[in-house]
């Protein structure tokens, strides 16, 4: 097998070739065939996330190196370990579901093991899909997503998942009114097309850069707006009164600021997105505003499921994808970082 691996923070991916492994017990070995790059690979990459104040979230601890990347996958079956026999056929076609925990304690007993303290995500903290094969702990994180294009399908498992969960957090809120989306990368886009079809309002968005505002307005965005103009806030609220809930797809200390500044008494912010900073806020302005923050890492097994049937249901419009080989991963990454993708980058094996 082939992969694009980190062998060092901070430094381009190296290709390395190795032996294809056999799936041992539970385990499926999936031959890739599609892999999204997220920009959390970045982070991973770089071994940190920002914190802001010159703080960050060292990332390295429990990862061996060489480690590869890549959560967003669909690939093929091309062998099951002994007790996995039965449970799905050599040769389907399947999406997988990354966001593994221990499968023991009473988080991942409860369904949420995407926030369990022990987590096995794939391309997290187990080799991802930056590769030309991969093995899955068992077939239960194999989501079959026929009527999906392929090169699309992988991407669902992030970029949709986290943009269907998240919004799902705002309940009824978002019945009084739009909901505002702030970041339009390939989360905010796909939370955008996930709005128009769960919610009765066109939403309204921000975003730093003008042509993702441009985008999302001919994806049918009622306003958009840019989160660092001084005047922005004012206007907003002038224009709107301020909005129910919000969906920060960014996570940035801008980003945000703007999302907890258009709510009106009583809305919600959900914060999704990982680029990073601080926040801060005087505390007697959150029962005077009786505001709520909350945040929401991608989403369950369950609403993977969920997810995939309303995009399969043809009710969510695509997210443009671009396909390139996996020896491209670097430049794809460099893209990302530099703020030049639309969409989605889907990487070949």
């Amino acid at each position: 097998m082939k992969r694009q691996a980190i062998v060092d923070y901070g430094q381009p991916l190296c290709e390395a070739v190795e032996p294809t492994p056999e799936p041992r017990g539970s385990e499926v070995l999936l031959r890739v065939r599609h892999c999204g790059v997220c920009h959390s690979d970045l982070h991973l990459l770089e071994g940190h996330f920002d914190l802001g104040g010159g703080k960050t979230l060292d990332v390295r601890a429990g990862r061996e190196l060489p480690f590869t990347l890549g959560h967003e996958i669909e690939g093929e079956v091309e062998a099951v370990g002994p007790e996995a026999a039965g449970l799905v056929a050599v040769g389907a076609r399947r999406v997988v579901y990354p966001w593994i925990g221990c499968g023991h304690c009473e988080t991942c007993r409860a369904g949420d093991e995407q926030i369990c303290a022990r987590p096995r995500q794939i391309g997290i903290q187990v080799d991802g899909g930056y590769a030309t094969h991969l093995v899955v702990p068992h077939p239960r994180y194999l989501v079959e997503a026929a009527g999906i294009a392929e090169e699309r399908a992988g991407s669902l498992m992030c970029s949709g998942l986290t943009a269907y969960s998240a919004l799902k957090r705002l309940g009824a809120l978002a019945e009084r009114g739009p909901v505002l989306i702030v970041g339009l990368g390939g989360v905010g886009m796909m939370g955008l097309a996930f709005a128009r079809t769960l919610f009765p309002h066109a939403p309204v968005v921000a975003d730093v850069s003008a042509a993702k505002r441009e985008a999302a307005l001919a994806a049918g965005a009622a306003s958009a707006w840019d989160p660092t103009d001084a005047e922005a806030r004012r206007a907003f609220m002038k224009a709107t009164g301020g909005v129910w809930g919000a969906v920060d797809f960014a996570g940035a200390e801008s980003s945000f600021a703007f999302a907890q500044g258009a709510l009106r008494k009583g809305g919600k912010v959900v914060v999704a997105g990982l680029i990073g900073g601080s926040f801060s806020m005087p505390l007697p302005f959150l029962p005077m505003r009786a505001i709520a923050i909350e945040g929401s890492y991608v989403g369950r097994l369950d609403e993977a499921h969920e997810m995939i049937e309303l995009v399969r249901g043809g009710k969510v419009p695509p997210l443009p994808i671009e396909t390139r080989p996996l020896e491209a991963a670097n430049a794809a990454l460099d893209d990302l970082r530099a703020g030049r993708v639309m969409g989605r980058v889907v990487l070949t094996p």
